[in-house]
């Protein structure tokens, strides 16, 4: 009930469903691809719920703050909610694998289901109900691994299938989002822990041979399959040509239906306009444009730019002193060892070189320009002889230049060298872009697999051939395409960093998460908007939080007596709570601490799956508190007041999580910090 009930009370996009259901989730329905920081499962879960609630995709969904009458967004928040309304059987299931109490075990999960801000990000078309729900479940496989490898029997049916579904958990949680690698680091801790201990209790060579082989396996190679997986679904599914395209190779994109890079001529002519790519990673296409270089020539600057500009089209054209009509004349194809002429075709500028003037910065190689060639006094200095070095396609004795398939590299031809990029950027007169230099090659023979020297036609125009279908030659690389595309969404995610000159009342730092110092309005605030504020139960976070900062104290001051043979456990004891315990006080540190070395911009939502893993340590706690008071008489009676104290708070609280459509100032009494900005935004300019 508190995840379902009035769940389509607002028909506004709340929080970000104006990303995940608006944008991302269609975009899986209509197979247009995107990028995104996030890795895929949790959004392919969102267009799953799409699609099961009728909703097909046609309809844009991005532009309108409101969802249309005829979209069930209802069943579709119904269905995400089913994540958050899993958390609290599992919880209650992971608290018995550590040898809680069953009244305690039922407390830990009332606390997550009581909890305010867990119940309002559970209730919306998002993916933190995803990455809680494939967290918990890891939490609970590598709980009860933990006890089948500890008090079962190892490599028996049973020991196989929680220690592959720890593994398939592992790899959902960081198929959701990549904050599910805390997950991996976990387990990963304890993994290396208990094999140590397997080792100094010197059990068989051949089984612990096989204990490692197991979790290697297991832990490691099953999560990596199911990464991987989501990703192959991914790119099966998106193979349209989408918005995110420019962000991947032009190798992936020439694959997209509807792409430019997908349909165009595929073999290069005389005359033809050109885009020109390194193949070097990151320079990008050969550009110019009219701004002059400070010094040496003072001629048009050319640069690599990274983006598709009209500035990277180029004209090929023949030798200089030969003249052709590129309209009405014979077809020409290009091929090896031809001499052309690169005319820019926004300014009519010509790419050439001279050993006359040094690179701006690579000074011991020439630099490159474009120049209107009627004023240039020396012939030559705009020819550059085509070497082609690779045929992707074809077979190597075809000559001729082909888009996208062919690699070939542009010499010099009166001074012998290559046309070149590397990773240096010019100053703020040559815009940031990278630098072109023209590498010396007395000798003739650089290597061919030096990629600063080798390019490759990304698109091809020419009114005088058809278009063809690219996707035809150009060959797919899944791993290099899930590569880069990881990279990229790792650069996206470094770009979100915040304006600390700006005020944003969305934004929190790390340091106030436990203590709940500044929750976050989820919608606007109009006196009669509904409104959706994100702030958790207070006696939860607040309790959670101390029981987190105080364990490592205790568990030191505990190891301090044990070794002056002070008796405050029996024996092993202090062990089973270091075993059971360790999992869920380093689950919290190990998904809350990161987020102090980010540079990324944080909101609070950020510690939901630390504030999981800390709510389950504060019933572990106090189940520990009440076994041992009075010998546990008092301990379903503090369950069940602790429980409706909970509760209660909980219902007080839950105009926020449920929608309150009248003035917040009514809700003035529930502004338990000055910091709250429940009415009023003390910040605000």
């Amino acid at each position: 009930m508190t995840r379902l009930y009035r769940i389509g009370r607002s028909n506004k996009k709340l929080w970000d469903e104006s990303h995940f259901c608006s944008n991302f989730g269609p975009k899986y329905l209509n197979r247009t691809y995107y990028h995104d920081v996030h890795p895929p499962l949790a959004k392919m879960l969102v267009a799953l719920a799409q699609t099961l609630a009728g909703f097909n995709g046609s309809y844009d969904l991005k532009n309108a703050s409101k969802y249309p009458d005829h979209i069930d967004y209802t069943t579709m928040r119904v269905q995400i909610a089913m994540y958050g309304i899993a958390l609290v059987p599992l919880a209650y299931l992971t608290c018995l694998q550590l040898r809680m109490s069953r009244p305690m075990s039922i407390l830990a999960a009332s606390f997550v289901l009581l909890d305010n801000a867990i119940c309002v990000m559970s209730r919306l078309v998002l993916l933190d109900g995803q990455l809680l729900f494939f967290t918990a479940l890891t939490l609970l496989s590598a709980a009860t691994f933990k006890n089948v490898d500890k008090y079962g029997e190892p490599f028996s049916y049973r020991w196989w299938a929680w220690l592959m579904m720890t593994g398939f958990s592992l790899g959902c949680a960081m198929s959701s989002k990549w904050v599910g690698l805390f997950c991996v680091i976990l387990v990963g801790i304890v993994t290396v822990e208990d094999l140590f201990r397997k080792f100094c209790d010197r059990i068989p060579l051949e089984d612990y041979t096989m204990h490692w082989l197991t979790r290697i396996n297991g832990l490691i190679v099953l999560p990596l399959i199911v990464y991987m997986a989501c990703f192959w679904v991914h790119f099966k599914i998106l193979h349209r040509t989408g918005s995110g395209e420019h962000k991947m190779s032009a190798n992936f994109q020439a694959r997209l239906l509807g792409s430019k890079l997908n349909s165009q001529p595929y073999d290069i002519t005389y005359g033809a306009f050109v885009d020109m790519r390194s193949l070097y990673n990151g320079p990008g296409l050969l550009h110019s444009h009219i701004h002059l270089y400070p010094s040496m020539s003072r001629q048009q600057q050319v640069t690599c730019f990274p983006h598709r500009d009209t500035n990277n089209v180029w004209q090929l054209h023949k030798a200089r002193g030969i003249e052709a009509n590129y309209t009405l004349d014979k077809i020409e194809f290009v091929t090896h060892g031809d001499i052309v002429q690169l005319v820019h075709n926004k300014t009519g500028a010509v790419l050439r070189s001279s050993k006359q003037f040094l690179a701006p910065l690579t000074t011991n190689h020439f630099e490159v320009a474009a120049e209107n060639i009627t004023a240039s006094s020396d012939d030559g200095i705009s020819d550059w002889r085509v070497e082609v070095v690779k045929q992707k396609h074809s077979k190597s004795s075809d000559t001729r230049l082909h888009a996208m398939t062919t690699v070939f590299r542009l010499r010099h031809v009166s001074m012998g060298c290559l046309l070149r990029v590397g990773s240096r950027r010019l100053p703020k007169w040559g815009w940031g872009q990278s630098e072109v230099t023209c590498l010396p090659d007395t000798t003739h023979k650089k290597d061919v697999k030096s990629n600063d020297v080798l390019w490759y036609i990304e698109h091809n125009t020419n009114k005088r051939m058809l278009n063809d279908d690219l996707s035809k030659y150009v060959k797919g690389d899944f791993f290099v395409d899930m590569v880069q595309l990881n990279i990229e969404m790792g650069k996206t995610n470094s770009g979100l960093s915040p304006d600390r000159d700006k005020y944003n009342a969305l934004e929190s730092d790390p340091w106030s998460w436990p203590f709940l110092i500044y929750p976050m309005r989820m919608v606007g605030w109009g006196d009669k908007t509904i409104k959706y504020y994100e702030v958790g139960n207070p006696i939860l976070w607040w309790a959670s939080a101390i029981a987190c900062i105080v364990y490592p104290f205790r568990l030191l001051y505990w190891l301090a007596r044990q070794r002056r043979q002070c008796s405050d456990w029996r024996s092993g004891e202090l062990l089973e709570f270091w075993d059971n315990s360790k999992l869920l006080w380093g689950g919290w540190a190990l998904h809350y601490f990161p987020f102090f070395l980010m540079g990324r911009v944080t909101y609070i939502h950020h510690y939901l799956p630390a504030l999981y893993f800390a709510l389950l340590q504060l019933a572990f706690d106090l189940d520990l508190v009440f076994k041992h008071w009075r010998r546990g008489r008092y301990l379903h009676l503090a369950a069940w007041c602790i429980g409706a104290l909970v509760c209660l708070v909980f219902l007080y609280f839950s105009p926020f999580t449920y929608g309150w459509d009248r003035p917040a100032k009514e809700l003035a009494g529930r502004r338990w910090l000055s910091t709250w900005n429940v009415y009023e935004d003390m910040y605000a300019m």
